[in-house]
């Protein structure tokens, strides 16, 4: 009995969450490929949506800098009031013997949110212009997928509106400019995460590699 001939490896796509490999087919645009195991979204192909993907990364960028310089909220008790932004509050402790603590909170909120949206717009401009893909592309983008985990805004966020129910009671807090950039931030990196087509961006850098 004759052995069936080996798969390609490049007609194979494995799941990032199961390690389910599945025989490769690409959907259409528009469509998307899903793990039959886990069900994770595999290939997600959307028509510019390298565009779109460097304009929310561009937008991301803009708000995480302008969200840590103005105020994030005001605080007001018994006619004394005190504004905060969101960098000074992360590095509150910095001083003490906390100062571990206060950095890798400003780095889980603030910095590793920018580094991710930085590595992904290096990735991409490259590619959506049809240039050759800049230089540790490839790197670049691995780095940016292992920060994922560690990128906590929307964790911030949370934390923040559960302090805010605590605290409504015992003084007024009132919502500084930041506040409302920050709850769009978090939104748009929701949307560039499920637009973000990780299959694709692999692809793309492998082909180039190859030319």
């Amino acid at each position: 009995m004759n052995n069936p001939a080996p798969i390609p490896l490049d007609e194979l796509i494995v799941c990032t969450h199961c390690d389910a490999v599945f025989t490769l087919r690409r959907p259409a645009t528009g469509e998307r490929a899903t793990c039959a195991r886990c069900g994770s979204v595999l290939i997600t192909p959307r028509r510019k949506a390298g565009l779109q993907i460097i304009a929310v990364s561009l937008a991301i960028t803009i708000l995480i800098i302008a969200a840590t310089v103005f105020p994030f909220l005001s605080i007001s008790v018994a006619g004394a009031t005190n504004s905060v932004s969101i960098l000074a509050a992360a590095l509150a402790f910095s001083d003490g013997p906390l100062i571990a603590l206060s950095l890798t909170t400003a780095a889980l909120i603030i910095f590793v949110p920018l580094a991710r949206v930085l590595l992904t717009m290096y990735v991409l401009v490259p590619i959506v212009l049809d240039h050759p893909p800049a230089r540790g592309a490839t790197h670049a983008f691995r780095f940016a997928e292992k920060l994922r985990p560690w990128s906590m805004a929307e964790i911030f966020a949370l934390g923040c509106a559960v302090a805010l129910i605590k605290i409504s009671d015992l003084a007024d807090v009132s919502f500084g400019p930041a506040f409302w950039m920050f709850a769009v931030l978090v939104v748009l990196i929701v949307i560039q995460d499920n637009v973000l087509c990780r299959w694709s961006v692999w692809k793309s850098l492998d082909k180039t590699k190859t030319l």
